[in-house]
C-alpha cells in the first residue's frame, strides 16, 4: 500500500517592516512599501508603471507647452490644449495614495500569513495606461466618424477597382490651329481648310494670353466644320513650351456639340499660362485644338493590370529566392546555434553563443532596412530585395531551425553517441530523421512571410509590386492601386492553401 506523502507548507515570511512604515515607504517610493511587506512582485510592477507614467505625462506636457519658459505656464498650457492631460495627471495622484494605502494593506496582510491581494490597482494602472496610449496616439473618434464619408469613395475605388482593369482604345481626331502670340506686325497666316476634311478656322490669328491679374486675353472665334454629328468637340490648348492642357472658362471644361452638319461655332478667351514661353524675345506659336472621339475599340487588359500581373509574379520570384537562399544558408548555421548539440566542450559551447548573438543581431533589424542599405549597394531593384530578405531569413530560420533540433529527443541522440559515433555521424542518424517536418513547415511558412514582406520592400525600392503600389498612392490612382492590393491577398491566400497542404503531407 502505497502512502502519499503531503508536501508540508513553509511558514509565510512576515513583513520586513511595520505597516505605517510600509506607507511612509511607498509615499517616498512608490512601490518600495510593498516590497518590504515580501510583496516582491507587486511592488515591482507598481513601481516601473509609477514612474513610466510620470515620465510619460511628464514628456507629454513638455511636448504641448514647450514653447513657454515658465513651468507653471507649461503645465497651465498643456492643459488646456489637451484636457485629458489633466485627467491624467489627478488619476496619477490617486494612484500614488493608492499605493501607499496599498503598502500599508500589504504589510498587514503579510503580518498575518495572508498573500492574497487586490487586483483592483493593477486594472486602475492598466486604465491610467489606456489613457495615456489614447493620449499619445492623438486617437478622435469624432474625426474618425466625421471624416468616414469622405473616405468611403477612395475606399470603394480600392475594394472595386476592375474598372481600371479593362482598357477600351480610343482614337481621337485631334484638329489643331496655330496662333501667334503677341501679334506683330507681320499679319499671322490663317489655316488652309481642305474639302471633305475636318478644319477648324481661328479668327483674329494672333492675341494675348489672359494676364496675372487676370485681365482677359483675346477672345478668339473658333468656327469648325466636317466633324462627326453624334460627339462632342473639346477645346485644348498648347503653349509656346509644348504642354498641353484643357481649357477652362467659368469653371467648366469647354466643349462644344456640332451641328447636324458636322459643323460648329464658339468663342473663347486666350487662358493664361503660369510657365512663361521657353522664348524670352519675340513671337511663339500657341495651338488651339478641337478634339473628338471618333471610335473605341473593343476591350482589352489595361497596361495597369498588365504591371500589376508582372510586378506580383517578380515578388513571388522575390520572395522565392529569399528564402532559398536563406535556407541554404541557415541548415548549416542552426546546427552550430543548437545548444544540445553544442554542450559538448567549452569551445562548442563559445561557438554557439557567438552563433545566437549574432543570429539575434541580424533578427532584429528589420528587412525594410536591410532593404535601405541592399539599395545603397546593388541599386533599386529585386536584387535589393533578395538581399534584404535572404540576410534576414538566414537569421530566423536558423533560430526556428535550431529550436526545432533542440525540441528532438534525446534518446537517438545519446544511442548513437553511445556507439562511438562522432559530431558528424550523430547529427545525419540521430537528429536529421526527427527534424525533417518541422524544418519543412518553418520553410512553407518562411517563404508565406517573405511573399508578404516583399511587398513591403517594394516601398523603399527592393523591386515587387510594393513599388508599383508606392507609385499609384503617390498619385492618387486608387483604382490602379486597389488592383495591386487584390493580387497581393489573392496570392497571400494562394500561398496559405498550399503551405497547408505541403505541411499536412510531412506530419
Amino acid at each position: 500500500m502505497t502512502q502519499k506523502t503531503q508536501k508540508t507548507k513553509e511558514p509565510q515570511k512576515k513583513s520586513l517592516v511595520s505597516p505605517i512604515l510600509a506607507s511612509i515607504f511607498s509615499a517616498i517610493i512608490p512601490g518600495l512599501g510593498q516590497i518590504l511587506a515580501r510583496a516582491y512582485q507587486r511592488g515591482i510592477i507598481l513601481l516601473a508603471s509609477f514612474l513610466t507614467m510620470g515620465g510619460l505625462l511628464t514628456w507629454r506636457i513638455y511636448l504641448e507647452g514647450r514653447r513657454y519658459q515658465d513651468i507653471k505656464i507649461i503645465i497651465q498650457k498643456a492643459f488646456q490644449l489637451s484636457p485629458i492631460l489633466k485627467t491624467i495627471a489627478i488619476l496619477l495622484v490617486i494612484l500614488y495614495i493608492w499605493i501607499i494605502v496599498d503598502a500599508y494593506l500589504a504589510a498587514k496582510k503579510s503580518n498575518q500569513g495572508s498573500r492574497s491581494y487586490g487586483s483592483g490597482l493593477l486594472f486602475f494602472v492598466l486604465a491610467v495606461f489606456f489613457l495615456l496610449g489614447w493620449q499619445i496616439g492623438d486617437i478622435n473618434i469624432g474625426n474618425f466618424f466625421s471624416q468616414a464619408d469622405e473616405a468611403i469613395p477612395t475606399i470603394g475605388r480600392i475594394l472595386w477597382p476592375w474598372e481600371k482593369a479593362i482598357d477600351r482604345p480610343e482614337e481621337i481626331l485631334t484638329i489643331a490651329t496655330e496662333i501667334q502670340t503677341p501679334c506683330t506686325d507681320v499679319e499671322f497666316p490663317a489655316a488652309v481648310v481642305k474639302e471633305d476634311e475636318p478644319y477648324m478656322l481661328v479668327t483674329p490669328t494672333c492675341g494675348e494670353p489672359t494676364a496675372v491679374d487676370s485681365t482677359p486675353g483675346t477672345e478668339f472665334h473658333l468656327i469648325g466644320g466636317n466633324f462627326n454629328t453624334d460627339q462632342e468637340i473639346e477645346i485644348w490648348w498648347k503653349d509656346g513650351n509644348g504642354n498641353e492642357f484643357r481649357q477652362r472658362q467659368g469653371g467648366e471644361y469647354i466643349k462644344v456639340m456640332p451641328d447636324s452638319e458636322g459643323n460648329f461655332e464658339i468663342s473663347i478667351i486666350m487662358p493664361y499660362r503660369l510657365i512663361a514661353s521657353s522664348s524670352d524675345k519675340g513671337a511663339t506659336l500657341w495651338e488651339v485644338q478641337a478634339r473628338q472621339l471618333l471610335s473605341i475599340g473593343e476591350a482589352q487588359l489595361s497596361e495597369e493590370f498588365t504591371l500589376a500581373v508582372e510586378k506580383m509574379i517578380e515578388t513571388i520570384i522575390i520572395g522565392m529566392m529569399a528564402t532559398l537562399f536563406g535556407v541554404i544558408m541557415a541548415i548549416p548555421l542552426c546546427f552550430l546555434a543548437a545548444r544540445n548539440l553544442m554542450s559538448q566542450n567549452i569551445f562548442t559551447k563559445i561557438i554557439y553563443y557567438i552563433v545566437r548573438t549574432i543570429l539575434n543581431v541580424i533578427r532584429s533589424i528589420e528587412p525594410l532596412i536591410w532593404a535601405i542599405i541592399a539599395t545603397i549597394v546593388v541599386g533599386l531593384g529585386p536584387f535589393a530585395g533578395i538581399i534584404a530578405l535572404t540576410i534576414h531569413s538566414i537569421a530566423a530560420l536558423a533560430k526556428l531551425y535550431s529550436e526545432a533540433i533542440e525540441g528532438i529527443d534525446s534518446g537517438p541522440i545519446e544511442a548513437i553517441q553511445a556507439t562511438g559515433a562522432n559530431w558528424m555521424q550523430t547529427i545525419m542518424y540521430a537528429v536529421i530523421p526527427q527534424i525533417v517536418p518541422p524544418f519543412v513547415s518553418f520553410t512553407i511558412y518562411r517563404w508565406d512571410v517573405n511573399i508578404r514582406m516583399s511587398t513591403v520592400i517594394g516601398f523603399v525600392g527592393g523591386g515587387g509590386i510594393g513599388f508599383l503600389l508606392q507609385q499609384w498612392i503617390r498619385l492618387l490612382d486608387y483604382r490602379a492601386a486597389g488592383i495591386a492590393v487584390w493580387f497581393i491577398a489573392l496570392t497571400v491566400m494562394i500561398l496559405d492553401y498550399v503551405s497547408a497542404e505541403i505541411r499536412e503531407r510531412y506530419k
